[in-house]
């Protein structure tokens, strides 16, 4: 398949640009930064030097290929707002395709934390409470799955990722290495989390599934508690690390709604993305860090 993919370069993107390379699939990746260009061509796919607020950098390109992957996040404040016109101008571009009588499919990528506390299992049929972070999400959400007539649609909510040396994990990995970690609240929390290598075969098998349309959810649904998840990693360090518990109110203060988000109580089920024959080959965080400490340290060794 020919197949449009945005964020490339970024930690979910290029997880997944690694999945569809290793599936022979052709992929155009659009990129802000023109040094990547060079980076990306060596391995076959061909780069669109561009941003996601100007649409006609990229439009055309998109319009060329099968799938359009929307794996993109901006952190800024203009963030939403960037991301309902990426969204708009893709799937315009899917559209426009699809009336020329040819395959189109658009999938975006959410979040579970739009779920909120999830008080019990959620599945991808779950009511949706998003917390403040992600309050704007469940619209592009729903935009995207109300889609254009002969474009296919879809959602992938990434559980919270780990593997190589990016994400809030490597952060955990980063901080206990450093001799400090802080976990906000108690930690008896649960957060779902997904290994970015099945994470990104998720990806492969929704963008090339024909009937693959709806929400799926990415999780390795370990249910692990974060304090077990901190102290698992705190074993793994030569010098046992000082862990903080910060109380919510005063994260906020140092981080805003993003303490919140991490701070909710989640215990996600992927039923839609098994049915598609997805599984997960990493089951926790927790029983694999001597393997995450690996790939944290080859990371940045290679950076």
């Amino acid at each position: 398949m020919r197949i449009f993919l945005t964020g490339a370069t970024g930690y979910v993107g290029s997880a997944v640009l690694d999945a569809l390379v290793r599936a022979g699939h052709e992929i155009t990746a659009l990129l802000r930064d023109p040094e990547k260009g060079d980076g990306v061509g060596l391995r076959g796919v061909k780069p669109i030097i561009g941003e996601l607020s100007k649409p006609a950098s990229y439009a055309a390109a998109a319009e060329a290929c099968d799938a359009i992957v929307h794996a993109a996040i901006d952190r800024s404040k203009r963030g939403p707002k960037v991301d309902r016109q990426a969204i708009d101008s893709l799937m315009a571009a899917a559209s426009r395709r699809s009336a020329t009588g040819k395959s189109a499919a658009f999938i975006y990528t959410s979040a579970v934390w739009v779920l909120g506390d999830t008080q019990g299992q959620a599945t991808e049929d779950s009511p949706i409470n998003p917390t403040a972070l992600e309050e704007w999400r469940p619209e592009h959400e729903r935009l995207v799955l109300d889609g254009a007539p002969g474009v296919r649609t879809a959602v992938i909510r990434p559980a919270i990722v780990y593997g190589g040396a990016r994400g809030i994990v490597g952060d955990l990995l980063k901080d206990a290495a450093n001799g400090l970690v802080r976990v906000v609240g108690d930690g008896h929390n649960h957060w779902p989390c997904i290994y970015d290598r099945d994470l990104a075969d998720l990806y492969v098998r929704v963008a090339t599934h024909g009937d693959a349309t709806g929400v799926f959810h990415a999780n390795d649904e370990a249910d692990e508690r974060v304090g077990d998840i901190v102290e698992a990693i705190a074993r793994q360090v030569m010098l046992q690390p000082d862990v903080r518990n910060v109380p919510i109110e005063e994260a906020r203060k140092k981080m805003g709604p993003y303490a919140d988000a991490l701070a909710l109580d989640q215990i996600i089920r992927s039923p839609r993305a098994r049915a598609l024959g997805w599984a997960p080959t990493l089951h926790s965080v927790s029983n694999n860090v001597a393997r995450l400490f690996e790939e944290f340290r080859n990371k940045r060794a290679a950076a």
